[in-house]
């Protein structure tokens, strides 16, 4: 069974599959965590798919405020919890990890067993 927590917006055509829980997260049209993802605190592009076991962190260990890092300065998101945003048709590979705040762009590729940091442009691959 899938476990929904309060304040989620699932769109229609959206896939929340067996062991998967979402918190405070938006899934739009066609997104996928079908199978044993954590989705906390989170925009999900349409035609995003995770792969099994990938999470989105939303949580610094040392509690403060999410920074968003990108190519300039880091910004602080003024959130103590904030996942991650992904662009359309975006796919992360099973047992990725993203960090608290990551922002990846449209039809970036993440390889499995990747953990992601910072921000990443459209059609980014990550392999490590």
């Amino acid at each position: 069974a899938a476990y929904l927590r309060g304040d989620s917006w699932i769109c229609a055509e959206a896939v929340v599959g067996h062991a998967t829980e979402v918190k405070h997260s938006v899934l739009l049209p066609g997104a996928k965590a079908p199978h044993f993802n954590y989705v906390g605190d989170s925009l999900l592009g349409g035609d995003v798919n995770l792969g099994a076991g990938v999470k989105l962190s939303n949580l610094r260990n040392d509690g403060r405020n999410v920074l968003v890092r990108g190519l300039g300065d880091p910004v602080d998101s003024g959130l103590r919890k904030f996942g991650a945003i992904l662009g359309e048709g975006t796919g992360l590979g099973c047992n990725a990890v993203t960090n608290p705040g990551v922002v990846l762009g449209m039809r970036c590729n993440v390889w499995p067993n990747v953990t992601v940091s910072g921000a990443h442009p459209a059609g980014s691959v990550l392999r490590e």
